[in-house]
C-alpha cells in the first residue's frame, strides 16, 4: 500500500519526515498512530494465538478459581470491548450526521474489537484449562501500552493547544489507562488450578506459580539464590521437578518412538531370514549385517517440537545481533557532525535516541537468548532422562552373550559419560546452522561497508577452515584413544577394588599399581598431545578475526588510493569482525563436539541393539498339567556356540508340590538347568513351560545395598507374622540379634557386612517371603553349617517345611537330604543320566550309587540317626557288595563331617558391642571380617545405634572451596607455568588494546589520503601489533594447559597411591562406586574440563579489565559508573557462585546412587528377572534419575538467572558508553567513539563468560578437593622398611608365637582377641576352631597385620612382625583365602603377577593343584584370558587356582581359611590332599569349619569370645568329656 492510498485511508498524511525526523521535537503522524501503532499488537495477537491454543489444549490442569486479579482482567477487557463498540458506533453516528468519516475510523475500532474479544476468549479458556499466566496476552498488552504511549502524548499535546473536549479525547483517556492497568495486572499470576492430572508434590517448583515476566527474567529463582547465598543449600531446600520433566512423563514418550524405530528397522531387514523349526526362532542371514536401529529418530520425534521453538528464538537473536553495528554506524556518523566548538550538526535527541536504541536491542537479545538456552537445556535434561531409562531397561533385558561383551563399568559409562555428552551438546547444536548464517550476514554487511576488499578477508577464512578441520579430526582420534584408555583404567581399578583384600593378603598391590599406571601413562601422553593441539587451535582462533580484519583493511586502502579508512568503516567493520569471531570459533568446537557425540551415539546404538533374552525361551501356558516341563530341550549360553550346546536332550516334568533335587559333580550343568528353566539360556530346540510365580535363590547370593529387612521384603509390604516365621525358619533370628541394628541394619554394597552363610540365608528368606508357586534353589545350603542346614531343610525346604505345598527344585552337592526328596535328577556332562526316587536310583547301581559312596562319610557325620545310617549302608552293601563298599569307603575315609564350629547354639551367639560377628563368606572380596562398624552421627535427634550405618555418607564440602585446595592445585601445576600464564595474558591484552587504539588514531587521521607513506606506516604497525597478539595467544593457552596436565598426572598418582595404601577398613566403609567415581569422573574433570576452564577464565578476566580500561581511556566520564555497575556485578556473581556451587555439589552426590543402583541391577539381573520385578527396579532407577534432575535443574536456572542479570550489567555499560559519547561537553573524536563502543559491545559476552568460567572452575575444583581427600586417607603401615627387612630365608623354621596379643577392629570398638598367648612350633599343623564370632578370622588377619595390634606382639621365628614392612611380612606368608578372587588378564598373571617364577615352576604348581590337564586343554594355555572376576571358570577351578598360587609361593607358614562353602566335596578332597603332601614341612594354621579336616592336626586351638579356652592335641581334648571341643565333636557326630 503506497503512502498515497494510506493518506486517503486516513484522510491525512501517513508519513512525514519533517514531523518525525528533521525536527527538534519529533512525533509520528496521526494516521501512523491510528493504523500501524494499533494494528501491530493486534496482528501479533492473531499470529501467535494458534500457539497459545496448542498450549491450552495440551495443558493437564483445569479450572482456575476466580480471584480478584482474574475478575479485574475480565471486567477491564470487557470494558475495552464495549469501548471499541462505542468507537465504532460513534463513527457510524458521525457519518449519519453528515460528518466526514474516513475508513480508518471504522477499521481500527473493528480490529480492536476483534482483538479484545479474542483476548477475552483466551482469558476464559486459560482459566478453564488451568493456564495461570499467558505470555501472548502479556506481550499483547505490553505492545499496546508501548505503542499507545505515542498517541497518548500527541493527544495530550493536542488538547493543551485547543481546550475543546472531543469524543476521541475522552475515549482515549479511558482506553489508555485501562490498557496500562491490564498490562500491570498481567504481572500477576492467577490462582492455583483446582484440578491437575499430575500427582501433588510436597514442594512444587515456583516456576509453575510465576507470571510470564517473572519467567522471562527468572525472578522466581530469587528466593533460592538468596537462600543459597545465606547458607549452603541442602536437598531439602530444592523443589520438585516440573511434572512434564519427570521420567514418568518423558520415558513413555521416548519409548513410543523408539519402539516405532525398532519396528521399522526390523521390517527393513525382514527379507533375508530363515526359520528354524526346532526352536521356533528366525535366524537372520549371517551374510547380511543386522541393520542397527539408531536412537536419533526417536529423540528427534520425542523432543523435536521444544527444540524447534528454541531454534526460532535463536534465529531472531542472530538477526538482532546485526542491529548493533548498524546503530553504531549512525552513532559515529552523528558524532562526526560535531564542529570545532563542540556543537553537533544534528539535533541532540538523535544521539540519545541511538544510545537508547543500542540499549534496547541489547536487552531484547539478552531476553531472547536466555529463553533459547533455557529451552535447550530442558531438552538436554529430558534427553538424558530418556537415555538413562532406555539404557537401564535394556540392561535388564540383555542376553547373557551380549552381557559378556561389555563389563558393568562400560555400561555405567554409557550412562554417565555418553548420555551426559548429549545433554551438553543440545545447548549448542543450533550453531550448526546459526554459525554459517551469522557468517553470511556479517559478510553481507561487511561488503556494504568495505566493498570487494572483504573477499580478501573471506579468502583467509576459507583457508583456515581446512586447518581447523584437520585439528578437529586429530582431536577426535585423540579423544577416542583417551576414552579407550579411560575405560580400560576404570575397569582395572574396579577389579582391584573388588579384590583389594586378596591383593593385600598376597602383597600384590605394587604389581596392579604398575598396571594401572601403565594405562594412565598412555592416557597422559594423549592428553599432552591434546594440550599442544588446543593451544594451536587457540592460536588460529585469535589469529583468524585479526588476520581477516588486517587483510581486509590492507586490501581496502591499497587497492584504490581513493579509499580512506575513516572511523565508520574501521569500527563498524571491526564490530562485524567481532561478531564473526564467535561463529568462527564455535564451528570447529561444534564439529568436534558433534564428533564426540557421534561416537557416543554409536556406543549407545551398539548397546541398544545388542541381543536380548528371548521371552519365548520359556512359555507360561497355564493349561499345562505340570508346573515345570522341558521337552527335548537343548540349551546354550551363547547362540554363536550352538554347535556345542551346554545342555542336551533334556526331558523333565515336575509335578505340583514336589521337591526335586538336581545332583551331579562340578560343571555338570546343574545350575545351567535351573537357568534354562528361568529362561536365562538360549533355547536351541525343544519346549520349556513354567506355570505360576517364581522365586529364585542363586548360587552366589545377590544382596542389595539396603537394610536387611528391605532385602527380605524385596518390595512386598510387611506382614509381621509371616516375616517372623520366615526369619525363624531361615535361622536368621540369632543373626538379627547379633547385628547392631537388627533387621534395620544397612547391608553394604554386595552384602559386604554379611558372611557367606548369612547372605545365602537372607537370599533364601527373600524367596520364602515372596510366597511364590515355584522355588528354584541353587545350592542354598552350601554356605551354611550342617546343623543350620538341617534346620533350614526341616523348616523351609523339606517335606514338613514352610514350602511343603510348593513346587521346589533344589540343586545340591551334599546327599544328606536326598532320602527326603520326591525325585532326584542326576546330571552328567549336560545330560540327564538318571532320574527317580532315592531308592530307585540306589537299585540301579549307576552313576548315583557312585556319587553316594563318594559322599557316604558325609552322611555319617551329619547326625543322621544310627538306624538311618545302617539302613543306608545295608542298601549300598546289597547293591554294590560288601568288599567293594569297604574299599570305596576307606578311600573316602579322610573326609569326615562338617563340624558345627561355626555356628553353635543360638544363645551363644552374643552380640559384641554392636559389631558384626563373622561367619565365613562365599562371596568374593567381601570376606573382610567385619567386627567393625562405624557409627555415623545422623542429623536427626534419634540416636543411631552404633554400627547401624555401615556405609558412611559421602562428604559434600559446603561453602566456598578452601584456598588451600587452590594452592594445592597451583603447587601441583608449578609456579613457573602459573606466572607465565598470567604474564602472557597481560601481554596479549596490551597488544589487543594497542592495535585497536592504533586503528582509532589511524581512522581519525585525514592526511593519509595524500601521504601514502604515512598510510603504510599505520598499516605496518597495525599488522605488527596483530602478530604479537597471535603469538601471545598461543603461549597464554599452552601454559595453563600444560600446567593442568602436570597437575592431573601428579594428583592421580597421589590418589592411586593413597587408595592402594589405605587399610582394609577404608574399603568396607566406602562403596566401590564412590571410589570408582573419583577415579573416573573426577580424574576426567582434571584431565579434560579444568585445563580449558582455567585457561578461559584467566583470559576472560584480563579481557574484562582490558575492556573497562579501554572505555575509560576514550571516555573518561565512564569511570563514574564503573563503581556502581561493578558493585551490582560483584553481588550478582557472589549470589550465583554460592548457590550454583552448592547445587553442583548436590548434583554430583545425587549422581552416584544412579550408577551404583544401576551396577547392582546389572549384577542381579537374573534374580530380578526371575522374580519378575523389572518394573519395580525400573521405577526405582527412574526415581533416582528424577532426584538427580531435581538437583540439576536449579543449576540450569541459576545459569539463566545469572546470564540475564549480568548481561543487563553489560547492556548498561553499552548504554553509558554510548550516552557519554554524545554528551555535548565531551571532546570525543569519531574514532574514539568507535573504539570505546566496539569494546562496549563485546563486554556482555565477556562478563558472562567470566562468571560462568570462574564458577565452573570453582565447581570443578571440587574434583581436586575430592581427589586430595582420597590422597590423604589414613594409610596402613609402610610396605617396606629398608633397615628392618627380615633375612632372605625368613621364616626358615615357621615358629609362630603370640604374646598377650590383643586386637580390635577400630578405635572405640571392643577387643576381639583379648590377650592371646600361645606358641606354634615350626612344621606343626594346628587347627583353629570356635563358634561364630569367637575371633578365628581375626587371628589370621592379625598375622597379616590387616588389623593392627591393640596390645601384645606376634613373633615369627623370633622376629617381631610389627617391626617390619607389611610387604616383607605378607610376601613371606601364604594364605589360601575362602573366596577365590581372580582378576581379568592372563592365567599366568593371576598366578604370578610379578613374574618371579619360570614357566616350569608355574606348570609344576598347576600340576600339584590338579589343573595341569585343564590348562593344557585351553587354546592359549597359560595365556588364557580370565574374564572379570574369573567368571569364565567354575568356582571349583577358581579355588584350585588359589591353591596353585599358594604352591607357587610355598613359604614356611601357610594359613588355610577353609573354603568349604562353594566347593563340592571332590575339589575339597583334592585341596586337602595336596596340602597334606606339599606342605608337610610347613607350619599350617587351619581355620576349620568342618572338624573332620583338623582331627589329624597336631594340636587344636579352641577360641571363645576372644580367649583361648583349650589348646591341646585333638585326641586328648576328645577324651575330656568337659571340654568345649568334645561338645563340638559330639554335635558333629564325631564323638560318642
Amino acid at each position: 500500500m503506497s503512502n498515497h492510498s494510506m493518506d486517503n485511508f486516513c484522510g491525512s498524511a501517513f508519513w512525514d519526515l519533517n514531523v518525525t525526523w528533521y525536527t527538534d521535537n519529533p512525533d509520528l503522524t496521526e494516521c501512523f498512530q491510528k493504523t500501524v501503532l494499533v494494528w501491530t499488537p493486534c496482528v501479533f495477537l492473531w499470529t501467535f494465538c494458534s500457539m497459545e491454543t496448542y498450549y491450552i489444549l495440551s495443558s493437564k490442569r483445569r479450572n482456575i478459581p476466580f480471584t480478584w486479579i482474574l475478575i479485574s482482567k475480565l471486567l477491564l477487557t470487557s470494558l475495552l470491548v464495549i469501548l471499541s463498540i462505542a468507537d465504532l458506533g460513534y463513527a457510524i453516528y458521525s457519518q449519519a450526521n453528515g460528518e466526514t468519516v474516513y475508513s480508518v475510523d471504522y477499521c481500527t475500532p473493528l480490529i480492536k474489537l476483534i482483538s479484545f474479544a479474542m483476548a477475552l476468549v483466551l482469558l476464559l479458556y486459560n482459566r478453564k484449562y488451568g493456564m495461570r499466566t499467558s505470555g501472548l496476552l502479556f506481550l499483547f498488552w505490553f505492545l499496546l501500552a508501548s505503542c499507545g504511549a505515542v498517541q497518548y502524548r500527541s493527544i495530550i499535546r493536542g488538547h493543551n493547544q485547543s481546550t475543546e473536549v472531543t469524543y476521541s479525547y475522552v475515549s482515549y483517556m479511558i482506553y489508555y489507562p485501562v490498557v496500562l492497568v491490564l498490562f500491570l495486572l498481567h504481572f500477576f499470576v492467577d490462582g492455583e488450578p483446582r484440578f491437575s492430572e499430575y500427582p501433588p508434590v510436597e514442594r512444587p517448583c515456583p516456576e509453575t506459580n510465576s507470571s510470564f515476566p517473572s519467567k522471562i527474567l527468572f525472578t522466581w529463582f530469587d528466593p533460592m539464590a538468596w537462600k543459597g547465598f545465606k547458607k549452603p543449600l541442602e536437598t531439602d531446600d530444592l523443589w520438585a521437578m516440573n511434572p512434564e520433566d519427570t521420567a514418568a512423563e518423558i520415558v513413555p514418550k521416548f519409548d513410543k518412538y523408539w519402539m516405532e524405530t525398532l519396528r521399522k528397522t526390523d521390517n527393513a531387514q525382514g527379507t533375508k531370514a530363515s526359520f528354524r523349526k526346532s526352536s521356533g526362532q528366525v535366524d537372520f542371514n549371517s551374510a547380511r549385517r543386522k541393520k542397527i536401529a539408531s536412537i536419533l529418530p526417536a529423540l528427534c520425534k520425542a523432543f523435536g517440537p521444544t527444540f524447534l521453538f528454541g531454534s526460532l528464538l535463536k534465529l531472531s537473536q542472530d538477526i538482532l545481533t546485526f542491529a548493533s553495528p548498524q546503530i553504531l554506524k549512525f552513532l559515529i556518523a552523528f558524532v562526526e557532525t560535531k564542529d570545532s566548538s563542540g556543537n553537533f550538526g544534528e539535533p541532540l535527541w538523535k544521539g540519545y535516541f541511538y544510545a537508547v536504541l543500542l540499549f534496547l536491542t541489547a536487552t531484547i537479545q539478552t531476553l531472547v537468548l536466555s529463553q533459547y538456552f533455557n529451552r535447550m537445556f530442558l531438552v538436554g535434561l529430558r534427553i538424558r532422562t530418556a537415555l538413562i531409562a532406555a539404557i537401564y531397561r535394556k540392561a535388564l533385558r540383555m542376553s547373557n552373550a551380549a552381557r559378556k561383551e561389555s563389563t558393568v563399568g562400560e555400561i555405567v559409562n554409557l550412562m554417565s559419560v555418553d548420555a551426559q555428552r548429549f545433554m551438553d551438546l543440545t545447548a549448542y547444536i543450533n550453531m550448526i546452522w546459526s554459525a554459517p548464517l551469522q557468517i553470511m550476514l556479517a559478510l553481507y554487511f561487511l561488503w556494504d561497508t568495505l566493498g570487494a576488499s572483504v573477499l580478501a578477508g573471506l579468502a583467509v577464512m576459507i583457508i583456515l577452515i581446512p586447518v581447523n578441520a584437520l585439528i578437529a579430526n586429530k582431536v577426535k582420534t585423540l579423544q577416542i584413544r583417551q576414552m579407550k584408555c579411560k575405560d580400560e583404567r576404570v575397569k582395572l581399578m574396579n577389579e582391584v577394588l573388588n579384590g583389594i583384600k586378596v591383593l593385600k593378603l598376597y602383597a600384590w598391590e605394587p604389581s596392579f599399581e604398575q598396571q594401572i599406571l601403565k594405562i594412565r601413562n598412555k592416557e597422559i601422553q594423549v592428553l599432552k598431545e591434546a594440550a599442544y593441539l588446543n593451544a594451536g587451535t587457540s592460536f588460529i582462533w585469535s589469529c583468524a578475526p585479526f588476520l581477516v580484519s588486517l587483510v581486509s583493511f590492507a586490501t581496502f586502502v591499497l587497492s584504490n588510493e581513493e579509499n580512506v579508512l575513516d572511523s565508520t568503516k574501521a569500527f563498524v567493520s571491526l564490530s562485524l569482525f567481532n561478531i564473526l569471531r564467535f561463529p568462527l570459533s564455535m564451528l570447529p568446537m561444534m564439529i568436534s563436539n558433534m564428533v564426540q557425540t557421534s561416537v557416543s551415539v554409536k556406543r549407545i546404538n551398539k548397546f541398544m541393539n545388542s541381543e536380548e533374552l528371548d521371552p519365548n525361551n520359556v512359555q507360561h501356558d497355564p493349561s499345562e498339567l505340570h508346573p515345570l516341563v522341558i521337552e527335548n530341550g537343548t540349551f546354550t549360553w551363547c547362540v554363536d556356540e550352538s554347535d556345542k550346546p551346554t545342555l542336551r536332550n533334556i526331558n523333565l516334568h515336575v509335578q505340583q508340590g514336589h521337591l526335586v533335587a538336581f545332583v551331579g559333580s562340578v560343571g555338570s550343568g546343574k545350575s545351567s538347568l535351573v537357568s534354562a528353566l528361568l529362561g536365562e539360556m538360549d533355547r536351541l530346540g525343544g519346549r520349556v513351560n513354567t506355570k505360576g510365580s517364581i522365586a529364585y535363590v542363586s548360587q552366589q547370593a545377590w544382596i542389595q545395598n539396603a537394610t536387611l529387612q528391605d532385602n527380605i521384603l524385596f518390595g512386598k509390604s510387611l506382614d509381621k507374622s509371616l516375616y517372623n516365621r520366615v526369619i525363624e525358619a531361615c535361622a536368621l533370628k540369632p543373626d538379627l540379634e547379633m547385628l547392631p541394628a537388627g533387621d534395620k541394619t544397612e547391608i553394604g554394597e554386595k552384602g559386604i557386612n554379611l558372611s557367606g552363610g548369612q547372605k545365602q540365608r537372607v537370599s533364601l528368606a527373600r524367596a520364602v517371603y515372596s510366597n511364590a508357586d515355584i522355588y528354584f534353589m541353587d545350592d542354598p545350603l552350601s554356605a551354611v553349617d550342617s546343623h543350620v542346614g538341617k534346620h533350614i531343610f526341616d523348616n523351609v525346604i523339606g517335606p514338613s517345611g514352610m514350602l511343603k505345598k510348593k513346587t521346589r527344585v533344589l540343586v545340591t552337592h551334599g546327599i544328606t537330604y536326598l532320602p527326603e526328596v520326591d525325585d532326584i535328577i542326576v546330571i552328567k556332562n549336560g545330560e540327564v543320566t538318571e532320574r527317580g526316587t532315592y531308592k530307585q536310583l540306589l537299585e540301579k547301581k549307576g552313576a548315583f550309587a557312585e556319587f553316594l559312596v563318594q559322599h557316604l562319610q558325609e552322611v555319617e557325620a551329619d547326625a543322621v540317626s544310627e538306624a538311618d545310617l545302617d539302613e543306608l549302608k545295608q542298601q549300598l552293601e546289597s547293591t554294590i557288595g560288601t568288599d567293594d563298599l569297604q574299599q570305596k569307603l576307606s578311600r573316602a575315609r579322610s573326609r569326615v563331617s562338617e563340624s558345627h564350629s561355626d555356628s553353635g547354639s543360638v544363645n551363644e551367639k552374643r552380640s559384641l558391642n554392636g559389631s558384626l560377628k563373622r561367619q565365613y563368606s562365599i562371596d568374593s572380596h567381601n570376606s573382610v571380617s567385619l567386627l567393625h562398624r562405624n557409627s555415623v552421627k545422623e542429623k536427626d535427634a534419634l540416636p543411631v545405634k552404633v554400627g547401624e550405618k555401615l556405609i558412611e555418607v559421602e562428604k559434600t564440602e559446603t561453602g566456598s572451596v578452601k584456598w588451600k585446595v587452590y594452592s594445592h592445585y597451583l603447587r601441583s601445576i608449578g609456579w613457573f607455568l602459573t606466572v607465565s600464564t598470567i604474564v602472557m595474558n597481560a601481554v596479549f591484552q596490551i597488544f589487543s588494546i594497542g592495535s585497536n587504539a592504533w586503528l582509532s588514531k589511524w581512522s581519525d587521521d585525514n592526511t593519509t589520503v595524500s601521504d601514502t607513506s604515512k598510510r603504510d606506516m599505520y598499516l605496518g604497525v597495525y599488522g605488527g601489533l596483530g602478530l604479537g597478539q597471535a603469538l601471545a595467544s598461543f603461549l597464554y593457552d599452552l601454559a595453563p594447559q600444560l600446567g593442568c596436565w602436570l597437575a592431573a598426572r601428579r594428583m592421580h598418582l597421589v590418589m592411586l597411591r593413597g587408595v592402594m595404601r589405605a587399610p582394609l577398613t577404608f574399603f568396607d566403609t566406602t562403596p566401590t562406586g564412590r571410589i570408582i567415581s573419583r577415579f573416573a569422573k573426577d580424574v576426567d574433570v582434571l584431565d579434560t574440563s579444568l585445563p580449558q576452564q582455567i585457561s578461559d577464565s584467566i583470559y576472560c578476566l584480563f579481557e574484562a579489565v582490558g575492556t573497562v580500561v579501554a572505555i575509560c581511556y576514550s571516555t573518561p566520564l565512564f569511570a563514574v559508573v564503573i563503581l556502581p555497575i561493578g558493585v551490582v556485578y560483584y553481588f550478582v556473581q557472589r549470589f550465583y557462585v554460592a548457590t550454583s556451587r552448592q547445587l553442583k555439589r548436590l548434583e554430583s552426590v545425587s549422581r552416584s546412587p544412579i550408577y551404583s543402583h544401576f551396577g547392582e541391577s546389572v549384577t542381579g539381573a537374573p534374580t530380578i528377572r526371575a522374580y519378575g520385578l523389572q518394573d519395580r527396579f525400573i521405577a526405582e532407577s527412574e526415581s533416582r534419575v528424577d532426584f538427580n534432575q531435581v538437583c540439576y535443574y536449579p543449576s540450569v536456572i541459576a545459569n539463566r538467572w545469572l546470564a540475564i542479570r549480568l548481561e543487563m550489567v553489560g547492556n548498561l555499560i553499552i548504554f553509558f558508553a554510548a550516552l557519554f559519547s554524545v554528551l555535548p561537553k565531551e571532546d570525543l573524536t569519531a574514532g574514539g567513539v568507535g573504539f570505546s563502543l566496539s569494546y562496549a559491545l563485546q563486554i556482555t559476552q565477556t562478563l558472562n563468560w567470566l562468571v560462568r568460567m570462574t564458577s565452573d572452575v570453582e565447581t570443578n575444583i571440587v574434583a581436586v578437593e575430592r581427589i586430595k581427600e582420597y590422597g590423604e586417607t589414613p594409610q596402613e603401615a609402610p610396605w617396606e622398611i629398608p633397615n628392618c627387612s627380615p633375612p632372605a630365608d625368613w621364616p626358615n623354621e615357621g615358629r609362630v608365637e603370640f604374646r598377650d596379643y590383643k586386637v580390635r577392629y577400630r578405635e572405640g570398638l571392643d577387643l576381639v582377641l583379648k590377650g592371646l598367648t600361645f606358641t606354634v612350633n615350626g612344621g606343626e599343623k594346628v587347627g583353629i576352631v570356635g563358634r561364630t564370632g569367637a575371633g578365628k578370622s581375626s587371628l589370621t588377619l592379625s598375622l597379616f597385620r590387616i588389623i593392627e595390634a591393640a596390645g601384645g606382639k606376634i613373633f615369627i621365628d623370633g622376629l617381631d612382625i610389627s617391626q617390619m614392612g607389611l610387604h616383607a611380612l605378607r610376601s613371606r606368608l601364604t594364605i589360601i583365602p575362602q573366596d577365590p578372587v581372580l582378576f581379568s588378564g592372563t592365567l599366568r598373571l593371576n598366578l604370578d603377577p610379578f613374574e618371579q617364577h619360570t614357566d616350569d615352576q608355574v606348570w609344576k604348581a598347576l600340576e600339584h593343584a590338579h589343573l595341569k590337564e585343564f590348562v593344557k586343554g585351553l587354546p592359549s594355555g597359560l595365556l588364557h584370558e580370565v574374564t572379570e572376576g574369573g567368571d569364565n571358570l567354575s568356582v571349583g577351578q577358581r579355588q584350585l587356582i588359589c591353591l596353585a598360587r599358594a604352591l607357587l609361593r610355598k613359604t614356611r607358614v601357610l594359613i588355610l581359611d577353609e573354603a568349604t562353602a562353594a566347593v563340592d566335596l571332590e575339589t575339597d578332597d583334592l585341596i586337602q590332599r595336596t596340602i597334606r603332601e606339599e606342605f608337610k614341612n610347613c607350619t599350617v594354621l587351619t581355620i576349620a569349619h568342618r572338624l573332620n579336616t583338623i582331627l589329624d592336626s597336631d594340636r587344636v586351638i579352641v577360641l571363645d569370645k576372644g580367649y583361648i579356652t583349650e589348646f591341646d592335641d585333638p585326641e586328648t581334648l576328645i577324651q575330656q568329656k568337659t571340654s568345649a571341643f568334645y561338645s563340638m565333636a559330639k554335635d558333629a557326630g564325631l564323638a560318642a
